[in-house]
């Protein structure tokens, strides 16, 4: 779903680029870029990534705050669109936050924005990774109090947990059979975590998609692949009517409820997949799209 999304908006934003079309707001106007068309498609997106907002003027404050807020958010949109096909997509988004950050008006603004695309749990293209180079131009900004960078200091913290490349977090878990074990315990080339909740369809629906993964299916049935289930609330009665784990999968819940209390994963949208290497170092983060799983044990 997510790639497609992706898809769309892509060629959303290509199509109005090669029309050098401008983006008209009450009191507030600016042109997307136009990339030469000899580029090939991949440096066409590396260079709408690199100069989407070369036209927009962060200055005048008075014409963001009138702005349609619907058509920035469609534009930020497609932006975040681009640079999900970004190698180094990080550095588009610490440019835009470091011209956003000359006032608070256009910080607070774009933080916003940046608030329901990459932060809202619902958001098919939430990313904690580039949500992190705009809490940090909140943070380094001379504009909040003491008060006002709780909310951003919290959420950087969350943010910065579990990212690729990096370690996962451990924790301890009680499976079905009443087994006491800690994700360090399991041994295998890959980890696969499902943060599910048994009342969640949602959660069924990927159960389902995972189910019919070869790749997948395959290294669980060979061993390859440890795939842990786990319910992290400490609702007992909702995780013992809820249905079993299919065959080979480990179905286990946070017994105290450690994961949601120490904030070690951020689990405000369920389900949520996890894909750890043998040494417990993150793959793929905090997805729902199992082809995501699929290409990275490629």
């Amino acid at each position: 779903m997510k790639r497609l999304i992706y898809s769309l908006l892509l060629l959303l934003c290509l199509g109005a680029c090669r029309g050098h079309r401008e983006v008209k707001l009450p009191a507030h106007r600016f042109a997307l870029p136009t990339p030469p068309a000899t580029m090939s498609r991949e440096a066409q997106i590396d260079y709408l990534a690199t100069h989407y907002w070369d036209h927009f003027d962060f200055a005048d404050t008075v014409a963001l705050v009138e702005a349609d807020t619907a058509k920035m958010m469609e534009r930020y949109t497609q932006f975040v669109a681009l640079l999900t096909r970004e190698k180094d997509h990080i550095a588009p988004m610490k440019a835009l936050m470091e011209r956003a950050s000359a006032s608070r008006t256009a910080l607070d603004y774009f933080a916003f924005l940046a608030e329901q695309v990459l932060h809202d749990p619902n958001s098919p293209l939430r990313s904690s990774e580039l949500y992190i180079p705009v809490l940090e131009a909140q943070l380094k900004a001379p504009y909040y109090d003491t008060y006002e960078r709780i909310v951003p200091e919290h959420d950087l913290h969350e943010a910065m947990q579990n990212r690729p490349g990096e370690r996962a977090n451990d924790f301890a878990f009680l499976t079905r059979e009443g087994k006491r074990l800690s994700l360090y315990d399991l041994e295998a080339e890959h980890t696969l975590i499902l943060f599910s909740n048994p009342e969640c369809a949602m959660c069924r629906m990927l159960k389902d998609l995972i189910l019919h993964s070869a790749p997948i299916v395959e290294r669980i049935t060979e061993g390859r692949l440890k795939m842990l289930v786990l319910y992290p609330d400490e609702d007992l009665k909702a995780w013992e009517r809820g249905d079993k784990a299919p065959a080979g999968w480990i179905d286990a819940r946070d017994e105290h409820g450690t994961i949601r209390r120490e904030g070690l994963y951020d689990l405000r949208a369920i389900p949520s997949i996890y894909l750890l290497d043998r040494d417990k170092r993150i793959l793929v983060k905090d997805s729902t799209d199992p082809r995501e799983v699929e290409q990275a044990l490629l």
